[in-house]
């Protein structure tokens, strides 16, 4: 089904490229139904490849989504300007409205301690804000630590050495909605240089671990009602992302091994296939169809009296 983003937006040429349906706004007003308003705070530093990853993801569901962009203050050092002042909001603009759901990405800020970020307090209060202004909120990798310690106090911790690579995880949540469809088995990419604690999360009444990896370890944390969702790998990942990473980090003599089961043979001449595809569509299918399309009210401002999360 189509997902609304701007025409001009570099995203909406790649997907229509793969023929995943994008809706122009004139179109989009002539079908009477409400689309799913899903918000995508956008931390990383490579905006328009993210953009286009999680457009990808939410365009292959059957429902109509208008996806909407929004900042922190920090300027981007490799997105051009006219980019983010063309097609990314200030917070202040999406203030007073109301979000299906949201997307907080993650941010390569791991090294420094949380509120040591130069932007923690607008994310704090964007993190805040959402309890009430969005119903479901589907955190990643660095997002979904940020989240964890916001919201419940979860630390991270420094990793002996980069996870790095492809990894097979396991849904340990039997009956898990948001893992619906999921092989017994399945593989997403991690990039990380820290990571969370599996018994702080076990000792937090309000959190459930879905799925985990005996390597990377906890993979996906939920709420009940799936309110906040969080994933700390990156299964929106393009095949090449990895690549990028890896060979940026040995042009330049970083100390970086090659990312486990994505290179055949670990051989870094030989091109990667993509082994995570449909456990990434199916996760973002099945969290905007059960934690969101399912469970939003038809009258936005009525998250309000779901109560704070």
């Amino acid at each position: 089904m189509p997902i609304k983003i701007p025409v001009a937006l570099p995203a909406a040429k790649t997907l229509q490229d793969e023929n995943i349906f994008v809706m122009d706004l004139n179109r989009a007003m002539s079908q009477d139904i409400r689309p799913l308003k899903i918000l995508v705070l956008n931390l990383m530093p490579t905006k328009i490849v993210t953009e286009t990853q999680l457009a990808r993801l939410l365009g292959h569901t059957p429902i109509q989504i208008e996806m909407e962009l929004v900042k922190v203050s920090r300027e981007p050092k490799h997105t051009a300007k006219e980019h983010m002042i063309a097609f990314y909001k200030e917070f202040s603009e999406v203030h007073d409205q109301f979000f299906d759901g949201m997307v907080i990405t993650g941010a390569p800020v791991e090294h420094l301690p949380f509120e040591e970020v130069d932007y923690w307090d607008e994310l704090c209060e964007i993190m805040e804000w959402s309890k009430t202004h969005v119903y479901s909120t589907f955190h990643i990798c660095w997002g979904a630590q940020a989240g964890l310690y916001y919201h419940y106090g979860i630390e991270k911790f420094p990793l002996p050495k980069k996870m790095f690579g492809v990894f097979p995880h396991r849904v340990t949540h039997k009956n898990s909605i948001l893992f619906r469809g999921f092989d017994d088995v399945f593989l997403i990419p991690h990039s990380r240089h820290t990571t969370v604690s599996r018994d702080q999360i076990a000792r937090t009444p309000q959190l459930k671990i879905l799925a985990e990896s005996e390597e990377a370890g906890v993979y996906c944390v939920s709420t009940d009602g799936g309110r906040q969702i969080f994933v700390t790998g990156h299964a929106e990942y393009d095949t090449m992302t990895l690549a990028a990473e890896y060979f940026r980090d040995k042009n330049l003599g970083l100390p970086i091994e090659v990312p486990k089961n994505y290179f055949p043979d670990d051989d870094d001449t030989k091109e990667p296939h993509n082994s995570w595809r449909s456990s990434a569509n199916l996760l973002f299918s099945n969290w905007l169809n059960y934690f969101v399309y399912q469970s939003t009210p038809y009258e936005l401002d009525r998250i309000e009296s779901f109560g704070r999360l």
